[in-house]
């Protein structure tokens, strides 16, 4: 397993399109790899995420099987005159090994919180349909509620004897709650591209992907180290395709 960092250039007009679009981001980090591992089954899969800091500053960050080549995303969105690689790898299976159960660890992720509901609209017995949390409150549940599975637990705040609230209770904050809404092409849309069998020269479009990306910043202990390593290489809840799921450490301060 590796970890690399590549850093944009926010002032090329290529990055503003990277940034302000998931589906093309999913493909550059794609382009990365020759032979992607799949999606789906039980190898550890690609993992990316967007990382914001002061001064404008905007991190890619990669967790993969296999060492990625960024050259194109160099190219496109970094600074390919300095004559310098752009991006720094690192070996994650090595840290990976070195976890150990009871550790605490201070953490980000960035996930897409959801549950399923039925409308008051809806006709008895259908379907729930998946709605996003919205809330801190309830995004902050939705972590809670993931966590045992996920071989973690979020460190309680030390009790202070003042009036609290249930997500008060825990070392974790919410910040950089997007909703995002984009398009992105139809197989068909995809084909007809190709061959240029677009009706009357359109290209039919599939339905725009929406969801809403939040940050978690906080502190957890680990529980279950074949679980925790597992949510680390595999990523945690929906839309991992699109900059969500991926949980990195550091040490606690």
């Amino acid at each position: 397993m590796y970890l690399t960092r590549f850093r944009f250039n926010t002032a090329r007009p290529e990055t503003r399109r990277l940034l302000g679009s998931p589906h093309r981001l999913h493909g550059a980090v794609n382009m990365a790899f020759p032979d992607p591992p799949a999606r789906e089954g039980d190898g550890p899969r690609v993992l990316w995420r967007l990382d914001h800091a002061p001064a404008g500053r905007v991190d890619l960050f990669i967790s993969s099987p296999s060492q990625p080549d960024l050259t194109h995303l160099v190219e496109q969105a970094g600074w390919p005159s300095l004559g310098e690689k752009g991006w720094s790898t690192f070996s994650y299976g090595e840290f990976l090994d070195a976890l150990r159960q009871g550790d605490t660890w201070a953490f980000r992720l960035t996930a897409n919180p959801v549950h399923h509901i039925r409308r008051d609209v809806d006709a008895p017995g259908a379907p729930t349909k998946r709605a996003a949390h919205v809330t801190p409150r309830h995004q902050i549940g939705w972590l809670l509620k993931h966590q045992e599975r996920a071989g973690f637990t979020v460190v309680r705040r030390p009790d202070e004897g003042g009036p609290t609230t249930a997500d008060m209770d825990y070392e974790v904050i919410v910040h950089d709650r997007t909703p995002m809404r984009f398009g992105k092409p139809s197989e068909a849309g995809a084909v007809a591209a190709r061959t240029g069998r677009g009706q009357g020269g359109r290209v039919p479009a599939a339905p725009d992907v929406r969801f809403t990306r939040v940050t978690f910043d906080g502190r957890l202990q680990i529980t279950d180290l074949t679980a925790f390593r597992r949510t680390l290489t595999h990523g945690l809840g929906k839309a991992k395709a699109y900059g969500c799921g991926l949980m990195t450490l550091a040490p606690v301060r």
